[in-house]
């Protein structure tokens, strides 16, 4: 099926919010199809318990889980995604639903949705403005290009590798004239629960070339 037939899927105040879908995301279609598939077949909670889980059965894994600690929007998962960029890869922040959509905080209604959302990575204080993909069961968060295919950009995985704290902060609610835009919506991410610091680092290492695998797996040891 052809992006232009999946766009036409999606629900209209979402039309001119969807920047090429899946275009834009290259092929990476295909890790985020296999975690549907795992997420369909788990709840959430057992998938997530504990924090940062790495996917199973694979000696070399292309994503981890996690449930927000605390969160005031309908997300349940959030995932680290190693997906290909052009003839790369890269990570992405992946967010899956709790229901069909769209992302907004608990109580919001749908028709306030804004036609130009904004979003943030924060991680123990340090924010890196991020830009934020709808498709149709996820919503992806991206802060740099590999290939023209949006990733998360090394620094901001730097700092996700080592940091304690991820906030994800939206701004998607349309204000009243005359007030100032603010975030609306945040999601809270321990870094450090379950597999935390080694979780990142093992997906990342998917996304290196092969010679690069050695010297990655010396740091994460440190």
């Amino acid at each position: 099926m052809g992006a232009a037939s999946e766009r036409s899927k999606l629900p209209p105040t979402w039309e001119d919010m969807v920047v090429h879908t899946l275009l834009n995301l290259g092929r990476s279609g295909l890790t985020a199809l296999a975690l549907s598939a795992v997420l369909a077949g788990t709840s959430v909670t057992a998938a997530t318990a504990g924090g940062w889980r790495l996917e199973e059965g694979v000696s070399a894994p292309s994503y981890a889980v996690a449930e927000p600690a605390a969160s005031n929007l309908n997300i349940d998962v959030v995932a680290l995604v190693c997906e290909e960029a052009g003839t790369e890869r890269g990570l992405q922040l992946q967010l899956y639903l709790s229901g069909p959509g769209p992302l907004l905080p608990n109580g919001a209604s749908p028709q306030r949705l804004k036609e130009t959302a904004r979003a943030e990575i924060s991680i123990d204080g340090q924010a890196f403005p991020a830009d934020i993909l709808f498709a149709d069961d996820r919503v992806v968060l991206t802060d740099s290009r590999r290939q023209r295919a949006p990733v998360l950009s090394e620094r901001l995985v730097d700092a996700m590798q080592a940091g304690k704290t991820m906030l994800l902060r939206f701004d998607l609610v349309g204000e009243r004239p005359g007030t100032p835009a603010e975030f609306d919506g945040e999601a809270t991410i321990d870094l450090r629960a379950g597999a935390g610091s080694q979780a990142v680092a093992a997906v990342r290492r998917c996304a290196e070339p092969a010679g690069n695998h050695v010297a990655s797996a010396s740091v994460a040891s440190h």
